[in-house]
């Protein structure tokens, strides 16, 4: 009986104990199976968040121009309700350097240039002189005031067929109509917002169809004038230079000496404040004038290989596109307005006749573009029509 009792409580305390292990494996079996349900979950969840992250960034037709484009948002906002208020600023301040030099060349050299140069060389300073500064004035004053040219409210651009290559020709942002074929790239100077041409914060105006001629002038023109002085100047830079460092030197020795002056001692001679002047305003001249000359020059230079090519600088890229991408089909880009280096120049120079190489380029004139900025027929000035293809 006792042998049974015994028995009995074994296999109770094996059941329990069988049980007791059940529970403990489906216990750790479930949180095992929560564990990765909860991993699996912030895993979906981590996928889920990139792929909303890369839609938000995602464009079939996104290129490094449109990242571009998007990176320099802010500076077009700050253009847009910020740098337009400095515009008279910079005005002022081309005006004010200007007549800065005016001033010196007026008070300090020409004195200077009448008494120490021949009849044939003052003539020469004055003619060439006053010539630059009025087409500097004419131009920069023409710049200034005249209106790049605005574009009607609606513009219907002509169809192109699915095999021309127009048809590839992005529209610039923020135009919402259709624009003629050469308006694609130039509604945004006819419109005040042309950015390619760094002209625009000194001459608190934009450069478009009707005053690019104007501007370009104005830059070629003052390039001009501060080459002219660079290289008139010099000597008299070397000289004032030169008279400054003794000025230094001189008054180090009159400190010394006021220090340690006795009765057998002279004080150096003093410089003049009008000798003081003269001397830094010709530094001033010259550094000032060097400075232009460099920074204006290569910009002169860059539109005028546009200009040689027939091309505005937002036409340069959008060739540029265009080029690479008839290139890999085998292509070859043409370019419709380009007549040619000599006639792209008579073109934008508005000369017809030779006389006007005279009257027009060497003189100051008002006369308008060819065309209104929307048409672009032949002009009277080209010699040879090119074929009107953009790729063959």
């Amino acid at each position: 009986m006792a042998l049974r009792c015994g028995v009995a409580r074994m296999r109770s305390r094996q059941r329990m104990f069988a049980a007791v292990m059940r529970l403990l494996l489906k216990c750790l079996r479930l949180g095992r199976r929560r564990r990765f349900k909860l991993v699996r979950q912030v895993e979906q969840l981590w996928h889920y968040g990139h792929l909303c992250l890369r839609s938000l960034f995602y464009n079939s037709f996104t290129n490094g121009d449109v990242v571009l484009d998007s990176l320099f948002e802010p500076v077009y906002w700050l253009v847009d309700h910020v740098t337009r208020w400095f515009g008279v600023v910079f005005v002022a301040l081309v005006i004010s350097l200007t007549s800065s030099i005016v001033a010196i060349v007026y008070i300090c050299l020409l004195p200077l240039i009448l008494q120490t140069y021949t009849p044939a060389w003052i003539c020469w300073h004055l003619a060439y002189g006053h010539w630059n500064l009025i087409m500097i004035i004419f131009h920069y004053y023409m710049a200034i005031t005249t209106s790049p040219g605005h574009p009607p409210q609606e513009m219907h651009r002509p169809q192109a067929s699915s095999h021309s290559p127009l048809q590839h020709l992005q529209q610039p942002r923020g135009l919402g109509a259709a624009c003629p074929l050469r308006n694609v790239v130039l509604a945004l100077a006819l419109t005040l917002a042309l950015l390619s041409f760094p002209g625009a914060a000194w001459l608190n105006n934009c450069v478009g169809h009707y005053n690019h001629r104007y501007f370009f002038s104005f830059c070629l023109f003052m390039t001009m004038g501060c080459i002219y002085c660079s290289i008139s100047g010099w000597e008299m830079f070397r000289d004032a230079y030169a008279a400054i460092e003794r000025m230094k030197l001189l008054e180090k020795e009159r400190l010394q000496v006021a220090a340690n002056q006795t009765y057998y001692q002279t004080p150096p001679p003093t410089f003049s404040f009008r000798q003081r002047a003269f001397h830094k305003s010709v530094v001033y001249l010259w550094v000032l004038c060097s400075s232009v000359a460099l920074a204006l020059g290569a910009l002169t230079l860059w539109h005028a290989a546009l200009i040689t090519r027939g091309e505005t600088s937002i036409e340069r890229h959008i060739n540029k596109k265009e080029r690479q991408r008839l290139q890999k089909k085998g292509k070859v880009f043409r370019n419709p307005y380009n007549y040619g280096s000599w006639d792209n120049w008579k073109v934008f120079l508005g000369v017809d006749v030779p006389r006007h190489w005279v009257t027009r380029v060497l003189l100051p004139s008002p006369h308008l573009p060819h065309g209104t900025g929307l048409s672009w027929d032949l002009p009277p000035c080209v010699t040879k029509q090119r074929t009107p293809l953009l790729a063959i």
